[in-house]
């Protein structure tokens, strides 16, 4: 979990990623669930601050929840009171019922992030779940570099998606508006798009490409 006071944007690091602050100028904070003291690597590593989960979120423009969808239910039900107003929170996630458990509401064909939104109370814009988390630290390049990776970002609220397709860009990827959340099944795990660094032209492919339908061994 991560969030952006006052300046509003940061940086992720795993598949599942994590944010980092990155010489943008963004202040960047971060959580988990074992407390901050287990955040001193992180914070060497990315210029983070470890801080309790709800000092994160206090303030903060932008929330990255970055957690398994198992523990999205668990989150505390207060955790936005002290946010900032309209912040936009961005889902990385992605459903492995091997590691999740069966969610009877995905495996009947809610997409995950629709199922995140509905957990949190809040809407969420779904981006960074199909970029390896290494890839996303070190292959970002400035715009308009040739093969350029693009990343596509799914969501409802439309000054929400602006504002994390403007993060994805600074970060150093071509964002590309995939749609609707109900329409995020096309970037999730097992689909063309997911895991394979493809650059516009090749995302919006992958994206036409793509069936609802999830490979066998990612069903409950």
């Amino acid at each position: 979990m991560a969030g952006a006071p006052g300046h509003h944007r940061r940086r992720k690091h795993r598949r599942q990623s994590h944010p980092a602050s990155d010489g943008l100028g963004h202040d960047v904070s971060v959580a988990n669930s074992r407390g901050p003291e287990t955040l001193s690597d992180l914070a060497a590593e990315t210029g983070a601050f470890p801080a309790p989960l709800a000092e994160v979120v206090s303030g903060a423009e932008i929330v990255i929840v970055s957690i398994p969808e198992k523990a999205v239910p668990v989150l505390p039900k207060d955790l936005f009171d002290h946010a900032a107003e309209g912040v936009t929170v961005i889902d990385t996630g992605n459903y492995y019922p091997q590691r999740d458990g069966r969610i009877d509401a995905i495996e009947n064909g809610q997409t995950d992030s629709a199922w995140v939104a509905e957990q949190l109370g809040k809407p969420v814009v779904k981006v960074f779940n199909n970029i390896y988390a290494q890839h996303l630290l070190d292959r970002g390049v400035p715009a308009g570099t040739a093969g350029r990776i693009a990343l596509p970002v799914a969501g409802d609220d439309h000054l929400a998606k602006e504002k994390v397709m403007q993060l994805v860009d600074e970060l150093g990827f071509d964002p590309i508006d995939a749609g609707r959340l109900d329409e995020s099944w096309r970037q999730q795990p097992g689909t063309p798009a997911s895991g394979t660094d493809p650059d516009l032209e090749g995302v919006r492919e992958g994206l036409d490409a793509a069936s609802p339908e999830r490979p066998t061994e990612l069903r409950g």
